[in-house]
């Protein structure tokens, strides 16, 4: 849980609209720890309706009685032991079906002191990456039989830090995963508070904190040498948002490794992570006769200069190479399909989820560092030496 700020009120379903947090719950698949709840008897009706019958309450031995095994067992299966044969297991989780028994998080809570679910804070669930990463964390925690619990912060200010995590606390979480694509950790406008379980994606803030990222600047350095093996003299960049530290550490690849090979670098257009300011990026660069090939710090950006390129008249790969970042999935289906850098999202999510589950296991913070996932460059058709 988290110190100090957890109320220990149990986890409330779905966060009422005003709260700004979405819960999101695992699987049902037995995986959750004991207890019991309500269940509908089989006539219709319930309490309080004439001609109905009250609600029955299912328990772990109506379910052990019914599979024909002991209340441990039960135990076992509910809290997804691996060490149960996978024929009773079955058999267990037949019979929690057909009783319509449900494990209690309440009396799980109060027993284990846990209420297997991680807050996710972020800034923006707009952005490919955050979404992405989202997405591959509620999947791995499912999987850990873990819900998780999203509060978006509008404006990054270090008060609504504090405000998101003291809501985390009242919605009784085990531990915080922060998605902050800006610059605030490294750069010391905001702190986290001191003694939580947390783990941070996408900062500079190893030194403080546990953090888990793509490589970026590995990534970058593959897309340019991709492009100057290739034969192009050099290579034009279009950066993301001017505070995103995902923007700054490519662009500072892209520049270093430009550096490091003798070539010129070109002034960066800066855009927004948006096709549409690609698009605009790419009107302007079609007229740079020196331009033949481009970086772009995404692939939403790479879509919006493959179509400015081809009403200039000068239509990728042949008439200005193009690669992106992201390898979305959208990517292989441009035209044409788009050389870009592959950024292993489930990968992401599925380290963050195992360091906070670490965390909460062992009872300590982890230690402050960065674990970097690897990045592959993906080459397809957007992408070719340059006409003589």
């Amino acid at each position: 849980m988290i110190p100090e700020l957890c109320l220990r009120k149990l986890p409330c379903g779905i966060v009422a609209p005003a709260t700004r947090g979405v819960k999101v719950s695992p699987d049902v698949n037995g995986r959750s720890k004991e207890g019991t709840v309500e269940a509908m008897s089989a006539q219709r009706g319930g309490s309080g309706v004439p001609g109905g019958r009250r609600k029955q309450r299912v328990s772990m031995a109506d379910v052990a009685k019914l599979a024909g095994v002991s209340s441990q067992t039960v135990s076992r299966v509910s809290n997804g032991h691996p060490g149960v044969i996978e024929s009773t297991r079955e058999q267990v989780l037949a019979a929690m079906r057909e009783l319509g028994y449900r494990p209690n998080s309440a009396a799980r809570a109060l027993r284990y002191g846990r209420f297997n679910t991680i807050g996710v804070i972020l800034f923006s669930l707009a952005s490919t990456g955050n979404s992405r990463t989202v997405e591959a964390i509620a999947t791995h925690a499912a999987a850990e039989g873990y819900a998780i619990t999203l509060i978006p912060i509008d404006v990054p200010t270090q008060d609504n830090v504090l405000g998101a995590f003291t809501r985390m606390g009242e919605l009784a979480v085990d531990a915080v995963i922060v998605i902050i694509e800006i610059h605030l950790l490294d750069a010391g406008t905001v702190t986290l508070p001191p003694g939580v379980h947390v783990v941070v994606v996408d900062s500079d803030a190893g030194d403080r904190y546990s953090v888990v990222d793509t490589d970026q600047a590995d990534g970058a350095r593959r897309a340019v040498h991709h492009l100057l093996d290739l034969g192009h003299r050099t290579v034009w960049h279009v950066t993301g948002p001017r505070a995103s530290f995902a923007s700054q550490r490519r662009a500072d690849a892209w520049r270093a490794t430009l550096e490091a090979a003798g070539r010129p670098v070109p002034e960066p257009l800066h855009g927004d992570w948006s096709a549409e300011s690609g698009y605009a990026a790419g009107l302007a660069l079609a007229g740079e006769p020196g331009c033949t090939a481009v970086f772009a710090a995404n692939d939403q950006m790479a879509l919006g200069l493959l179509r400015a390129f081809h009403e200039r008249g000068r239509p990728a790969p042949h008439g200005i190479s193009v690669v992106g970042f992201d390898d979305i999935p959208d990517a292989a289906f441009f035209v044409p399909p788009l050389t870009t850098v592959h950024q292993d999202f489930a990968e992401v999510g599925r380290r963050c989820v195992r360091r906070v589950l670490l965390q909460i296991r062992e009872n300590q913070a982890s230690a402050p560092g960065t674990d970097l996932v690897p990045t592959r460059l993906v080459v397809r058709s957007s992408t070719a030496a340059p006409m003589s």
